[in-house]
């Protein structure tokens, strides 16, 4: 990971491969990541979206406390986001018994659903940035043979409502509607908007020589 002398310091709150993929995806190569420890326990009664946009903002500023005290990473721009699956109210967990998936292949077949991601960004005076980006989908009616399958492959492990529309069950998707990207992991229009408004060079490396 290297820094460019035009701009500050890309510092990425996570260790999610498919967040650091999605940043790619337009340009940009964190110069490091600072995964963010924090208790990510829903407070009694919370709202998902209340959730996913608390989450992003502690993971920020974790990372920021972090970087403070790395010479290195003074003045840098972190990004940070956390991504919440929910039916109505209902939070889904981040599935890591198989018992856990099935429940949630059960609440999410033949439904609506959303998927909320916080996202913050703070600039090198330390000044936070927030969206939080909702997306509706729904899940075809799921067979128990599908299930089955699905939940035999191991996909499900880690994922929040397990599972990962990148991946097997991208097929179970009916319909979508709002940010691809956030579902994923990353809105990555509000990340580049974010970081833009705060005089990062977002395009700075898209040119390549004729």
């Amino acid at each position: 990971m290297t820094q460019t002398a035009t701009r500050p310091r890309l510092v990425l709150a996570s260790a999610s491969p498919r967040r650091f993929e999605l940043l790619q995806q337009i340009g940009l190569e964190p110069d490091a990541l600072l995964p963010a420890d924090v208790d990510e326990t829903p407070l009694k009664n919370e709202l998902p979206r209340t959730l996913a946009q608390r989450l992003a903002v502690m993971k920020a500023q974790e990372a920021a406390r972090i970087a403070a005290a790395r010479e290195e990473l003074r003045g840098c721009m972190i990004v940070a986001a956390d991504t919440v699956v929910a039916v109505g109210r209902r939070i889904l967990p981040k599935c890591e018994l198989r018992d856990e998936a099935e429940e949630c292949l059960r609440l999410l077949s033949g439904r609506q659903h959303r998927v909320y991601t916080g996202l913050c960004v703070v600039n090198a005076r330390g000044a936070e940035r927030k969206r939080l980006v909702e997306t509706r989908l729904r899940f075809k009616r799921l067979s128990g043979a599908e299930m089955e399958a699905y939940l035999s492959s191991g996909e499900w492990r880690g994922k929040a409502g397990g599972y990962a529309i990148q991946g097997l069950a991208g097929s179970f998707v009916v319909r979508l509607v709002g940010s691809y990207s956030s579902v994923v992991g990353l809105p990555l229009y509000e990340t580049a908007s974010l970081l833009e408004g705060d005089g990062f060079p977002v395009r700075a490396g898209w040119a390549r020589d004729a």
